[in-house]
């Protein structure tokens, strides 16, 4: 269980659901573990917040566990978004604990949100990688299917095609050094993915795909801070157990900072 999240199933605001695919993992495997890892960083925190002067074990939090993968990745992103959407209808936020970035897909079919915005080291509009139509690296590109605007801040990485994507009038890339200036100028739904590799490796290294550069943390605190508000789901994705919980400790924070923001 996620400490402080205490709430029975029927009185939950938000609901932590467990994701731990690592199907597409291209560098660094390990994603599995995400889940287990930010569930284990969590535990010496302080339940209390001063910027919010809330308790987390006060925010109604529910964790139901993991859904577990099938060898069919397709069919698992299909029953991982009915279990999202049936939290959606019974009135509580899903939180979905990565895993590698491909869940993503299964919470924006859920949700069906206006707009996607993502934490990202890397602009995943390929529409496959590896022959894989179902990767980590095509998130954005799936998520163009559903929202009318794709919002990737921190991103330095990807191909030229990829750019070349990124350049039309449904995609808004930030690049790391004006993301501290950034403001969510846009109403409707938002979906708020958060793929810890947009953190400099020096800080959060237990990724798939670290890539230098990249945000400060309390950069990216900021920004789940302003999107929180306005979003209908989040996600903690790209976790994995190969630094010594830099990463999870990082994933972790910045989804109890989620859950403050949004009350």
């Amino acid at each position: 269980m996620f400490p402080g999240a205490v709430a029975d199933r029927d009185e939950a605001s938000f609901a932590i659901v467990g994701a731990p695919l690592d199907a597409s993992t291209s560098f660094q495997p390990g994603t599995r573990f995400g889940p287990r890892e930010l569930r284990h960083a969590a535990r010496p925190f302080e339940d209390y917040d001063q910027s919010t002067d809330t308790r987390f074990t006060d925010c109604a939090v529910y964790d139901h566990g993991d859904v577990h993968p099938t060898d069919d990745t397709s069919e698992y992103l299909d029953f991982l978004s009915g279990t999202l959407a049936d939290f959606d209808d019974e009135g509580a936020t899903p939180l979905l604990l990565g895993g590698e970035h491909t869940v993503t897909i299964a919470a924006l079919r859920a949700l069906d949100p206006d707009v996607y915005v993502c934490l990202d080291a890397h602009l995943d509009l390929r529409e496959s990688y590896a022959g894989n139509p179902l990767s980590h690296a095509t998130v954005s590109h799936h998520a163009l299917d559903t929202v009318d605007e794709v919002v990737v801040l921190g991103a330095r990485s990807g191909s030229e095609a990829e750019w070349e994507r990124a350049d039309s009038e449904d995609v808004t890339v930030v690049e790391p050094e004006r993301v501290p200036s950034w403001e969510l100028d846009r109403s409707g739904e938002v979906y708020l993915s958060i793929d810890i590799d947009a953190a400099d490796p020096g800080f959060a290294p237990g990724t798939g795909t670290p890539e230098p550069f990249g945000l400060e943390p309390r950069t990216m605190r900021e920004v789940v801070r302003d999107v929180a508000p306005q979003a209908v789901g989040c996600d903690l994705v790209e976790v994995n157990d190969r630094d010594h919980g830099q990463a999870a400790a990082l994933g972790a924070k910045l989804l109890r900072a989620f859950v403050y923001a949004s009350q």
